[in-house]
């Protein structure tokens, strides 16, 4: 008979335990596996301002003196009101006598007509008086489109954001005169990473946390830029608070937050045939 040897018994008495430990090992997820994902932790977050939809600055069109500037900076007006208008005296002389010669040569064209009927004048004459008449005509539209131009009339609904000029000021063709913009149409403004694009579409939530209020609001993309910036690897993006909120105002910002989509499970390999 075999008398069993110190490290045989030894072995036989390891085995077990070593038996019990792969079985622990094996029951514990390996360190590479991957954790569940936590939307906290992975929200992604970057800078962004609301602005008005509609906002422009007013400039005038003609040369002259300020005459009326009903709108006060942050006063409210509608659509198609007065904003500024010059003085418009020199204008309006000028439109009468565009007038007074239009009629004019139209008096001269029936006189022509009626000579060339009786054969008292060249057909050149009758041509020369239409002609008159319509030079006469498009001085008499230029007219009336100058003395139109001195009134500045809003073309949306909004408030008034900075007055340029004074009262009885003198300015050119062409300056600026009053910035105006509609508060009640607001939108948020971003630059989002180029590779955002992937998951990003119109209609994605996200959430706006407004630093002047110290308050968080639902929104929603609207629409992405139609190029991104090759410097800079961002896209620009645009989306709008859900809701009416008459706490907000232009150039409030903030910091837009988006939870990215799960991504798809890996496909499993197929098992393998039994024996």
């Amino acid at each position: 008979m075999r008398v069993p040897t110190l490290a045989s018994r030894a072995g036989s008495r390891l085995a077990p335990a070593l038996l019990a430990l792969a079985l622990a090992a094996g029951a514990r997820p390996a360190a590479a596996q991957e954790r569940p994902r936590d939307p906290v932790q992975e929200k992604l977050e970057v800078r962004a301002q609301l602005m008005p939809r509609h906002a422009t600055v007013l400039s005038s069109e003609i040369a002259g003196k300020i005459d009326t500037l009903p709108f006060r900076e942050g006063e409210s007006f509608e659509a198609g009101q007065t904003v500024a208008a010059l003085d418009c005296t020199s204008y309006a002389a000028r439109m009468q006598l565009a007038d007074a010669r239009a009629t004019a040569a139209e008096r001269k064209l029936e006189a022509v007509r009626v000579l060339d009927q009786r054969k008292a004048i060249g057909r050149i004459d009758l041509d020369l008086a239409t002609t008159d008449l319509d030079a006469a005509r498009a001085e008499q539209q230029l007219a009336a489109k100058d003395v139109s131009r001195c009134t500045l009339t809003a073309p949306f609904a909004g408030r008034v954001a900075e007055l340029r000029v004074k009262r009885h000021q003198f300015v050119a063709a062409g300056e600026p005169l009053i910035d105006i913009l509609n508060e009640r149409e607001l939108e948020v403004e971003l630059l989002v990473p180029s590779h955002w694009v992937s998951w990003l579409a119109a209609g994605t939530p996200f959430t706006m946390a407004i630093e002047e209020l110290k308050r968080d609001y639902p929104a929603r993309v609207t629409r992405i830029g139609p190029r991104i910036d090759p410097v800079s690897q961002t896209v620009k993006l645009f989306g709008r608070i859900e809701g009416a909120h008459a706490e907000l105002m232009a150039g409030m910002s903030g910091m837009a937050g988006f939870a990215p989509p799960e991504p798809a499970p890996a496909a499993r390999a197929p098992a393998p045939p039994a024996p």
